[in-house]
């Protein structure tokens, strides 16, 4: 059975540990080894999903693949025999072989670039209070996992630490200048379009999803990672029916879970039964296999 890989201790400098992924600092580039930690509501969990990270390292890649001609990417590889000799062997090749990536080193644009195609989580809440979604008002009358007219663009702050905070686009023009913002946006709402329209082909529908976007020189490229279950929300095409919450392949069953649990969402988070952990990998999986056909 196989193992999770919750953390990672390669032989290069750690750039950065963040939730989820472990960076490590090759000089003009960087690897980043997607870990089987997970995390949710902004805390790490106590236990790992075994082959998460593969997932979200590879349909990662699959998307940059698929997106290359609308938005340069950091990808450079997630093959194994293109990194460092010292990680092509044990005992490093099982830390990252499947789910780590060789990028290109971005200056990173600190925003969460949250594109919205459908009614549903924080923004579902919002609208029952007042009408709008990140100050954006909406027509009156929609009900939850409603389809919206089209996708709207609700970013919020990167934080370093603790919560990111949704803003509006002239903070965020106030943030990064009016060009740039002006770019991320049209960029954002590029891509959803694209990947939502494929995604639906193959029986999923990705109702929101946040992408992260850095610069080499002038030169916007995607960078993070991209459509995956822990950034998107995908809804079974099939079993869509709006009104309420709906069947998911992505961490919102974990998030459910927690919350029915009555954790407080402070730390320490619990410990995930192994059912929640089973079922959230077969979610992660299907999703996987749906959209990729690997």
């Amino acid at each position: 059975m196989e193992q999770a890989i919750t953390s990672t201790n390669l032989p290069h400098p750690l750039f950065i540990r963040g939730k989820v992924r472990d960076s490590y600092d090759l000089g003009d580039h960087l690897l980043i080894v997607s870990t089987d930690r997970l995390s949710a509501f902004d805390v790490v969990m106590a236990n790992g999903i075994a082959g998460r990270g593969k997932v979200l390292n590879q349909l990662s890649a699959f998307w940059f693949d698929y997106t290359r001609d609308l938005i340069p990417n950091h990808m450079i590889s997630i093959n194994l025999a293109d990194f460092p000799a010292d990680l092509q062997a044990p005992p490093y090749r099982q830390q990252v072989e499947g789910r780590a990536m060789l990028v290109r080193k971005a200056q990173r644009i600190s925003l969460e670039c949250i594109v919205r195609g459908y009614l549903s989580g924080s923004g579902w809440l919002e609208y029952q209070r007042s009408g709008t979604v990140c100050g954006l008002p909406l027509p009156a009358g929609l009900v939850e996992s409603a389809r919206l007219d089209a996708p709207i663009f609700t970013p919020s702050t990167k934080a370093e630490v603790g919560h990111d905070e949704n803003i509006s686009f002239a903070q965020t023009a106030s943030l990064v200048g009016e060009d740039l913002a002006e770019r991320v946006r049209d960029t954002t709402l590029t891509i959803y379009t694209a990947a939502a329209d494929y995604a639906l082909t193959h029986g999923i529908i990705i109702a929101d999803t946040k992408f992260e976007f850095g610069l080499l020189g002038d030169q916007l490229i995607l960078i993070d990672e991209a459509l995956t279950p822990d950034s998107s929300r995908f809804w079974d095409a099939a079993s869509y029916r709006p009104g309420g919450p709906q069947p998911s392949l992505d961490k919102q069953y974990v998030r459910d879970w927690l919350i029915a649990s009555g954790w407080n969402k402070q730390p320490p988070a619990p410990m995930l039964p192994a059912e929640v952990v089973r079922v959230t990998g077969e979610k992660y999986r299907e999703a996987y296999h749906r959209l990729t056909g690997l």
